[in-house]
């Protein structure tokens, strides 16, 4: 069942990768590579899933989590962080944020799918 899935990325390829996976799987992507315009976003798109860069510029994918969980109409939204962080405690602080899940860069693709996929059944098993 194609699901709606925002990425939040500020790097071209990755955006591209992470969009192409997605839609071979037949998924509807929407695609932000400016944090800034990623809240704005994500209320018109109406994702079933965000997946977000963690080092964006201007705004960081923390704040981005963040601004997502108190917005009572994204608030339920599974939140995948995407990130170069991969030192002590990143996981940790990135969960504390309110991410769902954490995949680190580079990706495998079939735990980057993988995830997805858990989070989207996840999700609807919720419904």
């Amino acid at each position: 069942m194609s699901k709606r899935v925002l990425v939040v990325e500020d790097n071209e390829l990755n955006l591209k990768l992470f969009c192409d996976l997605l839609r071979a799987h037949g998924h509807e992507t929407g695609a932000v590579r400016d944090g800034r315009d990623a809240y704005a976003q994500a209320r018109a798109f109406r994702p079933d899933l965000i997946i977000t860069d963690i080092q964006l510029p201007h705004v960081t994918g923390l704040d981005l989590i963040a601004s997502f969980r108190g917005d009572a109409d994204l608030a339920a939204v599974p939140i995948m962080a995407v990130t170069a962080y991969a030192g002590v405690g990143d996981e940790e602080r990135i969960r504390a944020a309110g991410a769902s899940a954490y995949v680190s860069k580079p990706i495998s693709v079939l735990r980057f799918m993988d995830v997805v996929n858990g989070l989207l059944t996840e999700s609807t098993g919720n419904l």
